[in-house]
């Protein structure tokens, strides 16, 4: 039998059991991935048909977009009805309508991903090639019944895309990122880079932007976190969103700056636009490629340098990629505060490290030092997101940046993520405090935010322990120290002195000067000599002095400065200096600014 007579005998037992639509009737589309199992001769047929059709749309292509929608469908319904008639193809009234649809979409949409693109519950759509379409729906994969007739037809389809955005792709230029008209990004690659032919990937963007009720019914955290989320955006601290691919950072940026005050002045920078801010005063700019002749490029550290002449109140950068990290720091320490930004990482640590990667990816020879400082000063809490194995989207991680010891950027937790069990499939857990107290409290008060009953479980203060001994950073106040901080210095390099057995032992002598309370200078040798007054001063309390001492334990916070010590240390012993040992200082010194600390054992009684 052959190719056409098989045709014909399927053809005529469809039509047998098909009531006849309207004449204008638009097919319904099956939900993808649930359409019947199709007849290969039928299906081998159609795509003939569909091969003669893209032929007549591509040479009147101009001439089928004037007029109305009802003009266009008319105009396209001749087509099919002509090339039908012209090559004598035999089709069911419902394939009829089925082609013309499909040519509508190919005239005024993105061809057979249209309906793909309308179907809410599909949030990523990827094109491998013109024969392998897949989906994420819930969060996973899968693979469509949606076919394009060959790579020209995938070209064109790409060119629908970024030629309205003024965008090019080409052999000298074989990939692009734009956006959809509703937002959603695209990235787009050709031969000679993608060796299966031309690939689109498109993230879907919701028609209406995501809300924090959205999120909270998503599961993505609860409304408590955005509620501290939205207390820190209006308290001014620099917010970094981190994740991996696909883990909903935009969105959960998006969210974020919603919280920001709408009398204030935003600035946003992307490579695609993607933001979806509400607030009034925003302006939006846009990185541009390079034209043909491989000029008139705008990257994103040209728009960001040309915002700090833009007077914002906040910055947001779509997303850190590269050299543009050093200018995003920079303006959140030259009073941007409050700024927002993104960034690909498996851990909040992993961003950080991604920052000094990116620092010195604009070439400047800066100091590893250097960069980890600015990055601490900046940066003060890390929203980091994940999707977890159920395909969900969460905030896992919000840890505080909150200073460097060691040349380390120094980190904590504040909140994480802890999965309590798994419910029908799905990951529950839930968002909890990690009992530790962030630095940055102070910086709510200070701009009258006010935090409701119980601070969202973070611990209160404990005055008992000088956890806050940190100075606060530069742009918090100059790094004058809270009163509750000073406290806690005296308290921690005073030492302390146990009078026993005729002797006196004598443990945590620091560089605190008595009357200001603060560090005595920042150098190895004023803290030496600091330390040995106060030694002396408390021995005398005890009476006892400087000439018993019969042991001796020095802390360094850094071993190779022991020479300079010990050139002070002896000055204080005319003859010999008392045996003793050295040791390393510990974390709780270190960050106090400590460089040296002392005790002792002395003989009991006056000389």
């Amino acid at each position: 039998m052959s190719l056409l007579q098989r045709v014909e005998r399927a053809e005529r037992g469809a039509a047998a059991a098909e009531a006849a639509p309207p004449p204008n009737a638009i097919v319904p589309v099956p939900p993808v991935g649930q359409g019947a199992a199709r007849d290969p001769a039928r299906e081998e047929l159609l795509h003939q048909i569909r091969s003669h059709l893209q032929g007549e749309v591509v040479s009147a292509f101009n001439a089928l977009l004037d007029g109305s929608e009802t003009e266009v469908r008319g105009k396209v319904e001749g087509i099919v009805a002509r090339v039908i008639a012209r090559h004598g193809f035999a089709v069911t009234r419902d394939e009829r309508l089925r082609l013309v649809q499909e040519l509508i979409h190919d005239i005024t949409g993105l061809g057979p991903i249209e309906p793909l693109l309308a179907d809410e519950t599909i949030t990523e759509v990827m094109v491998n090639g013109p024969n392998n379409i897949y989906i994420e729906r819930h969060g996973k994969i899968q693979k469509v019944d949606v076919t394009f007739l060959n790579d020209d037809h995938v070209l064109r389809i790409i060119d629908r895309i970024i030629t309205p955005l003024g965008r090019r792709i080409d052999e000298t230029s074989p990939r692009v990122d734009a956006r959809l008209p509703d937002g959603s990004r695209v990235n787009a690659i050709i031969e000679p880079l993608s060796l299966i032919g031309p690939v689109i990937t498109i993230r879907k963007f919701s028609k209406t932007p995501y809300t924090v009720d959205d999120l909270i019914g998503f599961g993505t955290a609860t409304a408590e976190m955005f509620d501290f989320l939205r207390a820190c955006v209006e308290a001014r601290l620099n917010v970094f969103v981190s994740g991996g691919t696909g883990s909903g950072k935009t969105t959960t940026l998006n969210v974020i700056s919603s919280f920001i005050p709408n009398d204030e002045r935003i600035v946003t920078i992307e490579d695609a636009a993607e933001l979806q801010l509400r607030q009034e005063h925003v302006v939006t700019l846009e990185a541009r490629p390079a034209n043909l002749e491989g000029e008139g490029e705008i990257t994103i550290r040209n728009l960001l340098r040309n915002a700090m002449h833009m007077r914002p109140d906040r910055v947001i950068v779509g997303e850190c990629r590269s050299g543009e990290a050093l200018d995003m720091l920079q303006a959140m320490t030259t009073g941007n505060d409050g700024s927002l930004s993104t960034g690909h990482a498996n851990t909040p640590q992993d961003m950080l490290r991604r920052l000094e990667t990116m620092v010195l990816m604009t070439g400047y020879e800066l100091p590893l030092r250097a960069i980890r400082e600015q990055i601490a000063s900046a940066v003060d809490l890390i929203v980091h997101t994940a999707r977890l194995k159920d395909g969900s989207r969460k905030i896992v991680n919000i840890t505080e940046v909150y200073g460097i010891e060691d040349d380390e950027i120094l980190t904590q937790d504040i909140f994480e993520f802890v999965q309590t069990g798994v419910r029908d499939g799905k990951i529950v857990g839930e968002l909890r405090p990690t009992g530790v107290r962030p630095t940055f409290m102070p910086q709510f008060a200070k701009n009258g935010v006010a935090l409701p009953p119980g601070e969202f479980g973070i611990p209160p203060e404990d005055p008992k322990k000088p956890v806050s001994v940190h100075p606060s950073k530069g742009r918090f106040g100059g790094g004058d120290a809270t009163t509750a901080e000073l406290e806690a210095l005296k308290r921690l390099g005073h030492g302390r002195a146990t009078k026993a057995g005729g002797m006196v032992y004598v443990s945590g002598i620091g560089p605190i000067d008595p009357k200001s309370g603060r560090l005595a200078g920042t150098s190895i040798k004023d803290q030496t000599r600091q330390c040995i007054r106060n030694l002396t001063a408390l021995l005398k309390q005890h009476g006892s002095s400087l000439e018993r001492i019969v042991w001796a334990n020095w802390s360094l916070k850094d071993p190779t400065e022991f020479e300079a010590f010990n050139e002070e240390w002896l000055k204080a012993f005319p003859g010999d200096a008392p045996v003793g040992q050295g040791t390393l200082m510990p974390p709780l010194q270190r960050r106090a600014g400590f460089r040296i600390s002392l005790g002792v054992i002395a003989e009991a009684g006056k000389k």
